[in-house]
């Protein structure tokens, strides 16, 4: 017990000291709680309690639903009507587009057979929400590009995203474990779980509103009643998801969205809340994914995993790019939209090691470019997302 909470302490006051280092240098305090977590973590200076460690993806999970249900606050009717068809593009076109092109160059460059590379695939095409959310509230919350509702544009996009990669991953690793995979079903099941992610989060989010109409309840409490309804949500998510898919995820989003907009007097107090809490859980989050990155194993996948990775991100950008003709915004902004979607963080952190653990033949080589796609795109990502986001998104009158 001690030892966790000694490794919790370091956590905390390591993390906020290298926050506040690295925003004093004008760089993302994200960045600085990343490469805190790779020089204390086990392949570092191993700072951290393996029993600590034991909960990580726990509390990566947590972390991340906090800052998906102040995403959902940070959403109005009003901002997804501005970016409409143009979301659900951003959705599907650059993470096919991205999973398809490593998945051919992994499979010519590495001589994988096509299989294992469309895991590594759509391991890597998988954009990070837990680095570009809070990105994007920053400049909801300043009112920077809402003109045009781009950053409600990339929240949106960017959380259906990742089930999608999961999804055409899940159907190459089951092709590999030899399983009966009805193609039709798999690719049906990617709207079919949106949908019931999306009611999901409804039924909580009006329960939730009955509650608070209801009762006279604290700000405080009504707090950790919704975390705690997440967590929930979360859990039964994955319960059902081995019967009907579920984005349990984006449901998340739904819940502060439909407080945020049935009732504002209590929302917006609550978003300051999730605000606050959000200190502490990213804190959690960006140190625990920095402590999952093995280094070592990313300088053994050397050069060319590199080299994929960027071939990569050059398809994914031709991907957003195309999935923005015909929209209101400029030349400038659509560079920023492609610079919001290059990170890879959380997904490759929770899934890159899954092949290697399912016996396939190249999981070593896959969990390496997961860790180098990690350390490649989530700094790249955040610094230019920021400085560029700064300079070209026009704040609202």
């Amino acid at each position: 017990m001690e030892s966790i909470a000694l490794s919790l302490a370091i956590i905390i006051l390591l993390g906020l000291l290298f926050n506040k280092i690295f925003t004093r240098i004008k760089l993302p305090g994200l960045l600085g709680m990343l490469i805190l977590g790779i020089l204390i973590g086990p392949y570092g200076l191993d700072w951290i309690d393996a029993a600590f460690l034991n909960l990580s993806d726990d509390l990566r999970i947590i972390a991340l639903i906090i800052i998906l249900l102040r995403a959902g606050f940070g959403i109005s009717m009003e901002s997804l009507r501005k970016v409409g068809f143009s979301a659900v593009k951003l959705s599907f076109i650059p993470d096919i587009v991205e999973g398809l092109t490593v998945m051919f160059v992994a499979s010519y460059l590495l001589n994988l057979p096509l299989v294992e590379a469309g895991m590594l695939g759509f391991i890597i095409a998988a954009v990070s929400p837990a680095v570009i959310v809070p990105q994007m509230l920053s400049f909801i919350d300043r009112k920077m590009g809402t003109r045009k509702g781009i950053p409600t544009l990339i929240l949106t996009g960017a959380s259906v995203d990742d089930v999608v990669a999961i999804t055409i991953f899940s159907v190459f690793l089951g092709i590999y474990g030899g399983q009966q995979i009805n193609f039709a079903w798999e690719f049906l099941s990617i709207p079919l779980s949106i949908i019931t992610g999306v009611l999901l989060g409804l039924v909580l989010a009006v329960i939730l509103l009955y509650l608070f109409r209801r009762f006279n309840i604290r700000n405080t409490e009504k707090t950790l009643i919704i975390l705690g309804s997440a967590i929930l949500l979360k859990n039964i998510g994955d319960y059902f998801n081995q019967y009907v898919p579920v984005a349990a995820l984006l449901g998340l989003m739904v819940i502060g969205f439909v407080l945020i907009e049935k009732m504002p007097e209590v929302g917006l107090p609550l978003a300051e809340k999730f605000n606050k809490i959000w200190i502490f859980a990213e804190i959690l989050l960006f140190v625990l994914v920095g402590a999952q990155v093995d280094i070592y194993l990313a300088i053994s996948a050397g050069l060319i995993g590199l080299v994929i990775i960027i071939i990569g991100l050059l398809a994914r950008s031709i991907g957003v790019y195309g999935s923005l003709v015909g929209t209101n915004l400029d030349f400038k902004e659509k560079i920023f939209c492609i610079l919001a979607y290059t990170p890879k963080a959380t997904v490759q952190a929770a899934i890159g090691a899954i092949p290697l653990a399912a016996g396939v033949a190249s999981g070593q080589l896959i969990l390496a470019i997961s860790v180098i796609a990690i350390l490649f795109t989530a700094p790249l990502g955040a610094i230019s997302v920021q400085y560029y986001g700064e300079k070209i998104l026009k704040p609202e009158n």
